[in-house]
């Protein structure tokens, strides 16, 4: 059975008219992303390794080593509603030990190799963990924490010495965990909205929340992967740099592909370096990739990449931080015309807003238009009534049926009920805490996270927005703007700026820059005050901590 998620019309406006969301029955993600493909053999995972190492899994490879690690979890007393943690970068056992769990009816937890003591901890506390399959470099943190988390039962390794000490005191090698077991699993009965994934927010905002999500996730992702990728899902190869611990790696790019029976590439390369990431495009004929803003202009550093590499991209997503003009600019004249498309979602809902050059144009610092399958709204946030065209409001999802919207907080029903909002008209909507607006032509444009928003002299400033200007200066590396307390405007706007390598921060730049803001936005919206730094705090995911910021400001 050929089963997939296409919204095929002719135009945006009929798709997002006509597009409605059908489950088969008994909905099962390892059977949507593996037994559902006509042809076992097809290719899914093409693995590369810094060492030069490279491996093949097709779905019949994928299906079968899944299988076997679902009968050892099964062995080891994980059941229907277990949680288990993965703590694997781009690796062959980070989607395995997912499939596995989807296909017990576990529920799979992704967490990020980068995560220090304190993260670790609470996450596998707060979850309640009963199995955590580990990679060997985050193994003595693990160790650091495992005592004070009473429900974790089993720890995995994943290239794991096997002489190595961290393998020692019932601590099992990946490899050998799932060996002998059998290669058939029979798939325990699910539906979409069957818990299958935990993911965690950043913590940005205070304490982590681990967002709850049903098995009909991904395919919830797949008309806007379909809409970002310019329609051409199939016959394609998929990339990603960013952690396979994140929504926005595995459900912008790994699941969909394979929803669509299309092979990903996978490489743990640690830090991002542009020129391994064209090579890693020219080896693989990789024709569609996320790239996060960030990477990108690390790769616009590499001269005349078209000369220097054969590549064969066709359309890049990307989102999570400001898309400048001259990143676009710059795929347009150095990439040979591949279009880079905006996104916008969250852990909570995920992939609502989209660019398609193919159904309408793209306005650069947009991000775009709704996704067909979601009704997404400006709505006034104590009333859920929705705002006119043009007026700042919360972005808003209506939660009926929508399979990207979460089902709850873990452990936190109060902060649940307090994301979703009845509006006049009996609609039940879910608050991103973003502030934006819709303008006459159906475009939606982000202004500032809810509890960011600057008021200066009356004033609301998003401080996105004056990050987006301040990036468009060419001296200018990364940027995270705050509100400060002031006597006189209520609060005044600072400026933390890292300057490109080699540019020392003076007052000549400061007032560059300060102008600059002036010009593009408003001369309220200018930094009274520009602080140069060498680098800025920011999450794994690579946003900025502006509480960080704040509290060094305080400090200062």
């Amino acid at each position: 059975m050929t089963w997939h998620i296409t919204p095929e019309y002719e135009t945006y406006e009929r798709a997002h008219e006509n597009f409605e969301w059908e489950f088969p029955d008994g909905y099962n993600l390892a059977w949507d992303l593996l037994r559902k493909h006509d042809d076992p053999e097809r290719p899914l995972l093409h693995q590369a390794y810094p060492d030069g190492r490279r491996e093949t899994y097709s779905v019949r490879d994928l299906d079968e080593l899944s299988n076997q690690v679902a009968n050892a979890l099964a062995a080891r007393g994980v059941e229907r509603g277990d949680r288990v943690a993965i703590v694997v970068p781009q690796k062959p056992a980070n989607p395995l030990t997912h499939l596995a769990c989807w296909k017990l009816g576990a529920i799979s937890l992704p967490l990020s190799v980068l995560f220090g003591t304190e993260a670790l901890r609470y996450r596998l506390q707060d979850s309640g963990a009963k199995a955590v399959v580990a990679d060997h470099s985050i193994l003595d943190t693990v160790a650091d924490v495992r005592e004070e988390c009473p429900d974790l039962d089993h720890v995995v390794a994943v290239d794991a010495d096997e002489t190595a000490d961290n393998t020692a005191n019932d601590v099992e090698r990946f490899e050998e965990f799932y060996a002998g077991h059998d290669t058939d699993f029979e798939i325990v009965d699910t539906t979409e909205e069957t818990p299958a994934i935990i993911i965690y927010t950043s913590g940005s905002t205070g304490p982590p929340k681990g967002v709850l999500h049903g098995h009909g996730l991904w395919a919830g992702h797949c008309p806007s992967f379909y809409m970002y990728f310019e329609q051409d899902v199939f016959d394609s190869t998929y990339w990603t740099p960013a952690d396979w611990a994140w929504i926005g790696a595995l459900g912008d790019v790994v699941f969909p592909a394979w929803h669509y029976g299309q092979p990903v590439v996978g490489y743990p390369m640690g830090e991002f370096d542009a020129a391994t990431a064209f090579e890693i495009c020219e080896e693989f004929g990789v024709t569609h990739s996320f790239l996060p803003p960030t990477a990108i202009r690390m790769m616009m550093t590499i001269d005349e990449p078209t000369e220097q590499y054969d590549l064969a991209l066709e359309a890049i997503g990307s989102g999570g931080e400001p898309l400048t003009p001259e990143i676009l600019e710059w795929a347009d004249e150095e990439l040979g015309g591949v279009p880079v498309n905006e996104l916008y979602g969250q852990t909570e809902a995920n992939l609502l807003v989209t660019n398609c050059r193919e159904w309408f144009p793209a306005r650069a610092g947009s991000m775009g238009k709704p996704v067909p399958g979601h009704d997404v709204a400006i709505v006034d946030q104590e009333t859920g009534e929705r705002l006119p065209d043009g007026e700042v409001g919360m972005i808003a999802v209506r939660r009926d049926d929508d399979p990207v919207i979460f089902q709850e907080y873990w452990n936190q029903p109060e902060k649940t009920d307090a994301a979703t909002l009845e509006g006049p008209d009996g609609a039940r909507w879910h608050l991103t805490e973003d502030l934006g607006y819709r303008d006459e032509e159906g475009y939606f444009w982000f202004k500032s996270r809810d509890d960011d928003i600057i008021i200066t002299a009356g004033y609301r400033v998003g401080p996105g927005e004056v990050e987006s200007a301040i990036l468009e200066h060419p001296d200018v590396e990364q940027v995270g703007v705050v509100g400060l307390p002031d006597d006189t405007r209520g609060e005044i706007i600072k400026a933390f700026v890292q300057p490109v390598a080699g540019v020392d921060g003076d007052d000549a730049l400061r007032d560059g820059i300060r102008q600059l803001v002036k010009d593009a936005l408003a001369k309220y919206e200018y930094p009274r005050e520009v602080e140069f730094v060498d680098a800025l705090p920011t999450t794994t995911t690579g946003k900025i901590q502006r509480r960080k910021l704040r509290e060094r400001a305080d400090e200062g």
